[in-house]
């Protein structure tokens, strides 16, 4: 079986075809590196999809390795959206950095009592392995990469909703501006969410809640709802 690599080597991309005789694609990408090419670069850890560090695309869609069976001349390439090391390696390190931002003033109440219940509400943001999938196919990031995205502010919500957590204001002010507001709700971090965590849900919560405690949307602002006359061709709504 032949599959198609997008390879960066020198400062310029390349389309480079190999074959395989392994249809799991890490496996397939180590049977390259062993025994056909050295030189070819990607990551991986766990290879148990834990760590999410092999994340990339195939055929246009965000994968972890490790768990994505391949075709015939699937054509593999790395995450969009990052700055490319070599090959498959991507820089993943800004996503990291904004949410130790986020998270800067997170303190906790050390003698706190948690239940059942009380882990079970944090368990699903919980389980995000920061692969950076979600930020790959964000079309926000794409045209605005000072947006926080979704895994930043999916384990804002975390943190807001740790019965633990005594910032949760701190956090909140922190995802107002390039955060949840920006984001169009579209879904596609969320087809690709290897843990089958849901970023959108996640912001709208973040919206509640940001509204509950006395924060506003700053896109409302730009709308005039008042009205007169002209507004309505010169007809009065009120009936005289």
């Amino acid at each position: 079986m032949k599959i198609k690599i997008n390879r960066y080597i020198n400062n310029e991309h390349m389309i480079e075809e190999f074959e395989i005789n392994n249809n799991n694609l890490l496996k397939a990408l180590l049977e390259i590196k062993n025994q056909t090419d050295p030189s070819l670069a990607f990551r991986c850890g766990c290879k148990s999809g834990i760590c999410g560090s092999c994340a990339m695309r195939v055929n246009g869609v965000e994968k972890l390795a490790c768990k994505s069976i391949i075709n015939e001349n699937d054509l593999i390439e790395p995450i969009k959206n990052r700055v490319v090391i070599k090959d498959l390696v991507v820089d993943t390190s800004r996503e990291t950095i904004e949410l130790k931002k986020v998270l800067s003033k997170t303190n906790t109440k050390i003698n706190e009592e948690i239940s059942k219940n009380d882990i079970q509400l944090i368990d699903v943001q919980s389980n995000c392995i920061l692969c950076n999938s979600c930020y790959s196919s964000c079309p926000i990031y794409e045209v605005n990469q000072e947006f926080l995205g979704p895994f930043v502010l999916t384990k804002a919500l975390r943190y807001i909703n740790d019965k633990k957590s005594i910032s949760n204001i701190d956090i909140l002010s922190n995802i107002q501006s390039n955060g949840i507001w920006d984001c169009t709700l579209c879904s596609a971090c969320t087809l690709v969410c290897p843990q089958n965590i849901d970023p959108k849900n996640d912001i709208m919560q973040l919206q509640n809640i940001s509204v509950q405690n006395g924060f506003e949307n700053p896109n409302l602002k730009q709308f005039d709802m008042s009205f007169d006359n002209d507004d309505f061709g010169g007809f009065n709504p009120n009936g005289f």
